[in-house]
């Protein structure tokens, strides 16, 4: 008669095992989003998923990383107060924001820069469950790592001003014929007037829609450098 072994067999248990490997996805998730948060923190990202993707379509485009303090300040005012003009007083997610873009059938945007720059530095365009999930959780993150003004600083680094011409480098010269940081507050205000429709609008060629939102965004941009509303990314 055979012996029966001493040795009691392990039982696989599905459901432990798989929650192991989830605990283990989530841990590494989170290890990499920490990575990536820490890294931009100091370093220039060097491009991003749409900028690729336009670069490969067009055959190049036009880009050049500039430092914040080669920024005309008045384009960091422009660029807050045509689009996020609570970017100070939030913490990645501008809650008043979100309300009124909810009563209003969700017609209107509501993204702040920080999501911005969240979705074209670590993420791919598009709207998606994953995507908006993945957003939510890097942008407080990023917010609690980044300065505000470095988080301004990538954004006018990242985003595109017209076809092809990615940062408000290429696109000062693309437009002008300055630098950016010889932007004049009509310049930028016209810049972020284009925003967030760039391949639809011109800076140097405004049509009478664009003159009148730069005419907004200038009085905008005046009205947060008077009341406060400026001072997590002025220089002190």
């Amino acid at each position: 008669m055979a012996k029966k072994s001493s040795k009691t067999k392990t039982k696989i248990r599905p459901g432990r095992f798989l929650a192991k490997w989830l605990f283990r996805a989530v841990l590494a998730l989170a290890v990499l989003i920490a990575l990536g948060i820490g890294l931009y923190r100091v370093v220039a990202p060097p491009t991003t998923p749409y900028i690729m993707s336009e670069a490969r379509r067009l055959g190049g485009v036009e880009r050049q990383w500039v430092n914040s303090d080669a920024i005309a300040p008045v384009m960091y005012r422009s660029a807050v107060a045509a689009e996020d003009a609570n970017f100070c007083r939030h913490w990645g997610f501008d809650m008043s924001a979100i309300r009124d873009a909810i009563e209003d059938g969700g017609n209107r945007g509501a993204s702040t820069i920080s999501q911005q720059v969240v979705k074209n530095v670590y993420l791919w365009q598009g709207r998606s469950w994953p995507r908006k999930a993945l957003e939510a959780v890097i942008t407080p993150g990023m917010e609690a790592v980044w300065p505000k003004r470095r988080i301004l600083e990538v954004y006018l680094n990242m985003i595109e001003f017209d076809e092809g011409v990615f940062g408000v480098e290429a696109a000062a010269r693309h437009y002008f014929g300055v630098s950016a940081a010889d932007l004049t507050p009509t310049q930028a205000a016209r810049l972020a007037a284009i925003l967030p429709d760039p391949k639809g609008r011109s800076a140097s060629d405004p049509s009478n829609f664009v003159r009148r939102r730069a005419a907004s965004i200038m009085d905008g941009a005046a009205t947060i450098q008077r009341d406060g509303r400026a001072s997590c990314f002025e220089p002190a």
